[in-house]
C-alpha cells in the first residue's frame, strides 16, 4: 500500500468510527507512529480530517477551514487544474466565476485570454481580472463576506439572474460519494445555484481534498456539470455518476 492509498484508507476509517488513535492506525497499517503522524498532519493540512491529541477525528461539517489556510492548501494541484480549465475557455467568451480559492487560481490562469466578459460575486476574482484592459469585469451587488470577499444575498441572486453566459465556473467545499455538491453557507449556495441555472456549460474545479468532505448544505449534483477538473482519479462510484451523465473528467 503506497502513502496515497494509506491516507485514503485512514480517511475512510475515521469517517466510519468518528475517531482513530495513532496506536490503532499504527497497528492497522503496520507502519511506525512517525509515519502515521506524518499522514495525519498532511490530511489535517488538507482539511480532510481534524487532528486531535493522540489521533484524528472528523472535520467539522458546519465550519469551513480558514480562508488564509485554504489559499495555500494544495496550491500546486489547484494551479494545474486551473491551467487545464483555462484551456477549455475560448477568447471572447462570457462567464460566471463564483466564490472560492480554486476559482481565484482559475482567474489567474485566464489572464492570457482576450476579450472575456466575466460576471463574479468574488471580490478577489474581480481584483485579479481588472488588470486586463480588454476584459469586461462585472461585480454582483450584495453583502460582502469579510472572511473571503465573497458576495452573497438576495441582491446577488437577482443580479446573476439578469445574465445568460457561455460558462459557469464554480468551486465547491465537498463532494459526497452520491455525487452531491456540498457547501457550508446556505446563502453562498443560493448564489451558486443561480449561476448553474444561468450558464450554458458548468465547469467545476475541485482538487482531491474536496472528495468525501461533508459540509451540510446541498448545492447541487455532479450530474449537473459539463466537466469536472481535478488532480486525482475519483472513486469508482463517482466515476460511474460522471459516465451516466456524460460529464467530462479532466485530471491534471
Amino acid at each position: 500500500m503506497n502513502p496515497q492509498q494509506r491516507q485514503e484508507s485512514i480517511i475512510e476509517l475515521v469517517r466510519r468510527q468518528g475517531y482513530a488513535s495513532i496506536e490503532q492506525l499504527t497497528e492497522h497499517f503496520a507502519v511506525t507512529p512517525q509515519t502515521i503522524r506524518r499522514d495525519l498532519n498532511r490530511l489535517s493540512g488538507e482539511g480532510q480530517i481534524r487532528r486531535v491529541h493522540g489521533g484524528a477525528g472528523l472535520e467539522s461539517s458546519t465550519v469551513n477551514t480558514a480562508y488564509a489556510m485554504r489559499k495555500t492548501l494544495n496550491l500546486e494541484a489547484k494551479q494545474r487544474i486551473a491551467a487545464d480549465l483555462a484551456r477549455h475557455i475560448p477568447d471572447h467568451a462570457s462567464l460566471f466565476i463564483n466564490i472560492g480559492t480554486s476559482n481565484e487560481v482559475v482567474a489567474e490562469a485566464l489572464l492570457d485570454h482576450h476579450g472575456l466578459e466575466v460576471i463574479t460575486n468574488n471580490l478577489n476574482v474581480a481584483a485579479i481580472l481588472q488588470r486586463k484592459d480588454d476584459f469586461n469585469v462585472i461585480i454582483a451587488g450584495g453583502q460582502v463576506r469579510p472572511r473571503d470577499g465573497g458576495i452573497i444575498g438576495e441582491a446577488a441572486i437577482d443580479f446573476i439572474n439578469q445574465f445568460k453566459v457561455d460558462f459557469g465556473i464554480i468551486g465547491i467545499s465537498g463532494i459526497d460519494e452520491d455525487g452531491s455538491l456540498l457547501e457550508f453557507d446556505y446563502q453562498e449556495v443560493r448564489v451558486a445555484q443561480a449561476i448553474i441555472q444561468n450558464s450554458r456549460q458548468i465547469f467545476l474545479a475541485a482538487d482531491h481534498s474536496k472528495f468525501q468532505r461533508n459540509p451540510v448544505v446541498r448545492q447541487g449534483n455532479l450530474a449537473q456539470l459539463d466537466a469536472l477538473f481535478t488532480d486525482r482519479q475519483p472513486s469508482e462510484r463517482i466515476l460511474q455518476i460522471l459516465r451516466d451523465h456524460d460529464v467530462d473528467l479532466h485530471i491534471s
